[in-house]
């Protein structure tokens, strides 16, 4: 296993923030990235980790419970895939993923062992942030909805059941675990089966921001579904965006 770079005086340590301050972890090996995205972060007043290798990522993951995580592709020990499946599999947390790589493959593959959204490098730290806040809104909103939606009925599509009041989804009984990203997708399609959305309507809708890159996160999210739910249930209209197949919604 490669030892952790170093990092300056201060820098992995929890910042002396209220204890309502929402928590970030950022797993990185390079010491300048991560020291500039957690001053960044902190300056939004987050209180901001570092773990510089995969196996101390998922360590302190289960030690602080962190309200987000930021977390590299490539890193030495064991990579950012396993450790997303590691973290993901303890508690469902968000994951925003960082690569080198811009690879369709590498999106896919990222986004199928849990990650919500993706950056790749170099990227700017505003934007960084930006995607940070959306990631937490979403929870905190799907939190909300999730306590007044105690009688809400559950939606079956094919041999899918989704059920909105727990956030739960199974495939033939099987639970299936979605990250949040993906539940909010797969939930707002189907709540208008068989209508058409562009690409930019779910940015809108699901992701809440504007990003570049957003087409390719849409594309992106939408391949990891049909990995984990079927290739069946939502059908590509080419040159318009996507939409849910209504035949079998119940």
């Amino acid at each position: 296993m490669a030892a952790p770079r170093p990092y300056p005086d201060g820098v992995a340590s929890a910042a002396a923030l209220a204890p309502s301050a929402r928590t970030i972890l950022i797993i990185e090996d390079e010491a300048t990235i991560a020291a500039a995205v957690a001053a960044r972060l902190r300056s939004e007043g987050f209180s901001v980790e570092i773990a510089g290798d995969g196996p101390v990522g998922v360590d302190r993951c289960r030690q602080i419970h962190p309200d987000l995580v930021v977390l590299d592709l490539m890193l030495p020990g064991l990579d950012g895939l396993e450790v997303c499946e590691r973290i993901q599999a303890d508690r469902p947390v968000p994951v925003l993923m960082l690569t080198a790589r811009d690879s369709e493959r590498d999106l896919v593959v990222g986004l199928g062992v849990g990650a919500d959204d993706y950056m790749t490098k170099p990227f700017s730290t505003r934007e960084l942030v930006a995607r940070v806040h959306a990631l937490l809104r979403r929870v905190d909103r799907d939190r909300a909805e999730g306590a007044g939606t105690t009688g809400s009925a559950t939606v079956l599509v094919g041999e899918v059941m989704l059920d909105p009041a727990t956030r739960r989804v199974t495939r033939n009984g099987e639970v299936v675990h979605l990250t949040p990203t993906e539940f909010d997708l797969f939930a707002f399609l189907a709540a208008a089966p068989d209508r058409v959305f562009t690409r930019e309507e779910l940015l809108a809708e699901v992701w809440g921001y504007e990003v570049v890159s957003g087409g390719r996160a849409v594309d992106s999210h939408v391949r990891a579904v049909r990995h984990k739910l079927g290739n069946n249930l939502i059908r590509t209209v080419h040159g318009v965006g996507y939409a849910l197949d209504d035949a079998g919604v119940q």
